[in-house]
């Protein structure tokens, strides 16, 4: 099988070129090397596969370096992105450029070549906007729940998205994903559409604006300072990489269930946590103090975001294997061992 990962030096892009090298794929990564972190990752890759990798600098913005990366492959995972809310705010023309020209140079490629492939495209849970914060919640000690029970395990990919109050990131994400869906609608793309929440996992150079499992493990193994912003009362589900890659694989053997579908992947409801939760839970590891401050709530920032991730499990018998405890561990455990590469 000949794949093509765009941001195939990122975080998510990376762990999938892996997993897929290791079977035995021919593995094209496509990166412009923009973030931080990815030229440690193209190294990663380049050292431990020394056959069946190609790769290609160019952006997504690139449509002609694009349309030529597409030739003869079977299968494109999307992953390039920019990835930041802040980031979005302070330069919407470039996270729209990115993030809804890049998909829609990814999706006219694949229309446009010969080989019908596969498209896997990982948008976000900042599809549904400012309508999570709409739904009744219960302050507790340390976290934010849903009041409403119809959301007991979490939200499902019929929750509207239909509102303003999107943040320019989550209005970018929401136009590529519309786009995603429709060219398997108006011209029979095989794609799937995962509106992520927090994946977190190895090979992942997370900061304030993005990563924020891996930023506050990070943080506390080298003494650094964590910003909180809000209460650290919100609620994320995590889902570790290996789980995301596990998802994509399963969801892509099982093309004729899942074309053309959204889907929402994350931990769910039992591997939800908050941040003074993860804090908490750091602080009882190891011997290094964590020192807080807190800031001022982020535009739009959702409450409470739990994935419910039924859809999945019953499309393609998918749920994730590596709860939050054990995945903080093995992630912590790494951080510790490479702590020269931060």
């Amino acid at each position: 099988m000949r794949i093509l990962i765009t941001g195939g030096c990122g975080f998510i892009g990376c762990n999938l070129a892996d997993y897929f090298l290791r079977k035995g794929s021919e593995v094209i990564v496509y990166d412009n090397l923009s973030r931080s972190g990815t030229n440690k990752n193209k190294k990663w890759l380049e050292d431990n596969h020394k056959k069946n990798l190609t790769f290609i600098q160019c952006d997504i913005r690139d449509f002609e370096g694009l349309k030529d990366a597409t030739k003869d492959i079977d299968t494109v995972f999307h992953t390039a992105a920019q990835v930041a809310v802040t980031t979005a705010v302070k330069n919407p023309k470039d996270d729209f450029e990115i993030n809804a020209l890049g998909t829609f140079n990814v999706l006219e490629s694949i229309r446009l070549s010969n080989t019908d492939p596969v498209l896997v495209y990982t948008s976000t849970n900042k599809v549904y906007g400012n309508n999570v914060n709409g739904i009744p919640i219960l302050e507790k000690e340390t976290r934010y729940e849903f009041a409403d029970s119809n959301f007991a395990n979490g939200i499902p990919e019929t929750f509207s998205t239909d509102a303003n109050e999107h943040t320019p990131y989550g209005s970018s994400k929401y136009t590529a994903d519309l786009y995603t869906r429709d060219y398997y609608a108006i011209y029979g793309l095989r794609t799937i559409t995962f509106r992520m929440s927090c994946i977190y996992g190895l090979r992942q150079f997370g900061n304030e604006e993005q990563g924020w499992v891996v930023h506050f493990i990070i943080s506390k193994i080298l003494g650094k300072l964590i910003t909180i912003y809000g209460d650290g009362k919100q609620v994320r589900d995590i889902l570790f990489i290996d789980d995301l890659v596990n998802a994509v694989e399963s969801a892509t053997r099982e093309i004729n269930t899942t074309k053309g579908q959204a889907y929402n992947i994350g931990g769910g409801i039992n591997n939800s946590i908050s941040l003074r939760e993860l804090v908490s839970l750091l602080g009882k590891m190891g011997n290094n103090k964590i020192d807080c401050t807190f800031d001022k709530w982020r535009p739009f920032d959702q409450k409470v975001y739990i994935s419910d991730i039924r859809k999945a499990e019953k499309d393609f018998d998918w749920s994730p294997k590596i709860d939050k405890q054990s995945g903080i561990n093995i992630l912590s455990n790494w951080v510790k061992n490479n702590k020269n590469i931060f």
